[in-house]
């Protein structure tokens, strides 16, 4: 088996905009997610917005310059992630095809280990 991780992107803005009643919802979707895919399932959490990120670069003196925020300003950003175990990609795929994110979408991509 390997290990895929799958990357959810969404809208902040409509996460946002969302009533409490729908991301309750939505948060119920995601825990039936977990309980049908539970031997698969290796781990995953959901992240802060943006806003409260930090982002670390190392800059031109070899130094390090620390700023507040995400890399990069998108209209979809890194919003949770899951860690499933597949046989193969076509399992994992299927797997992330059951995701919620109804804000946007997932990415799927193999694990790299290093021996």
């Amino acid at each position: 088996m390997s290990k895929y991780v799958i990357l959810i992107y969404e809208d902040e803005q409509a996460w946002a905009a969302t009533s409490e009643d729908e991301a309750g919802r939505i948060l119920d979707r995601h825990a039936a997610f977990g309980e049908r895919h539970r031997a698969s399932l290796v781990g995953g959490h959901a992240l802060h917005p943006t806003g409260t990120a930090t982002s670390i670069r190392r800059d031109q003196s070899g130094g390090h310059a620390v700023t507040d925020g995400a890399f990069a300003e998108t209209k979809e950003a890194l919003g949770g992630f899951y860690v499933v175990e597949a046989p193969d990609l076509d399992a994992a795929v299927a797997i992330a095809r059951d995701v919620p994110a109804p804000f946007g979408g997932v990415e799927v991509r193999p694990v790299r280990t290093f021996d």
